[in-house]
């Protein structure tokens, strides 16, 4: 009897149901290592990815050094070492992380020739719209900046922000005098006619066609639905979109069709 309840309750595990475990532990571990990895759950930074389990970090610039410093703040257990060369105050970890975040490959939207952000420049340092895209208020096309007036603020800067490749393209621009060819993101038909300023004098923010362009660094179509009374859906830019918002503003803008059409 003693014999047949040890084989039904054995007191210790069969060498299959250890080779089980251990197979089983190491499948439940890989599983949590790809989710946390899919959702950017890891302690890792690629930037510093060359550094192994207990070695120092080494920063190679001063964008480097702001990725280093923050990362060390949310591990505190990762030696770092800042070489005295690269231990500024320029570029600021603002304009590091936006330069990056402008030519993220995965974010929507095109790669534009210079990383330009929005989310810098119109977010953090607050300019207006208008000071960059001049003439929108009397005009029916939104004006591009030159690179004369992108110098008259980066000419002044240190020369620290020549790290960024960035600012290297957008010097290199002034020096040959030759225009920066920037993508066109909203493009209307040919045989539809937009005034811009028509817009803007009658107190249409920016916003409202372009989308938040404050809160990102590489800008794109913003998507927009809007619902027509019947449910039926109309996206960004589209027929239905702009009627609906005339619609909605029935005291100022027309609803005739040569207002919008040729």
């Amino acid at each position: 009897m003693v014999t047949r309840m040890s084989r039904l309750f054995p007191t210790r595990p069969q060498p299959r149901q250890n080779r089980l475990g251990v197979a089983a532990s190491l499948l439940v571990s890989t599983i949590l290592i790809v989710t946390m990895g899919a959702f950017n759950l890891l302690p890792f930074d690629e930037n510093v990815a060359h550094a192994g389990h207990g070695e120092t970090h080494v920063a190679t610039g001063v964008c480097d050094v702001h990725r280093l410093r923050e990362l060390k703040e949310n591990d505190p257990n990762i030696e770092i070492e800042i070489p005295k060369e690269f231990d500024k105050k320029f570029p600021t970890a603002s304009a590091c992380k936006s330069h990056d975040g402008a030519w993220d490959v995965e974010a929507p939207g095109p790669m534009q020739p210079i990383p330009f952000s929005h989310k810098h420049h119109a977010g953090e340092f607050k300019i207006d719209c208008q000071y960059c895209h001049s003439g929108t208020s009397e005009s029916r096309t939104a004006g591009m900046p030159s690179v004369e007036l992108c110098m008259g603020c980066h000419g002044q800067f240190p020369k620290e922000y020549d790290q960024l490749e960035g600012i290297q393209i957008l010097k290199k621009h002034w020096e040959e005098k030759t225009p920066i060819e920037w993508v066109q993101i909203h493009r209307l038909p040919e045989y539809v006619k937009f005034r811009h300023n028509r817009h803007v004098s009658a107190g249409v923010e920016c916003q409202k066609c372009h989308g938040p362009v404050e809160e990102i660094d590489k800008l794109s179509l913003i998507p927009d639905t809007k619902w027509w009374k019947y449910g039926l859906p109309t996206e960004k830019l589209e027929m239905g979109w702009c009627i609906q918002c005339h619609r909605e503003n029935n005291q100022q803008a027309s609803q005739d069709c040569l207002t919008c059409h040729y």
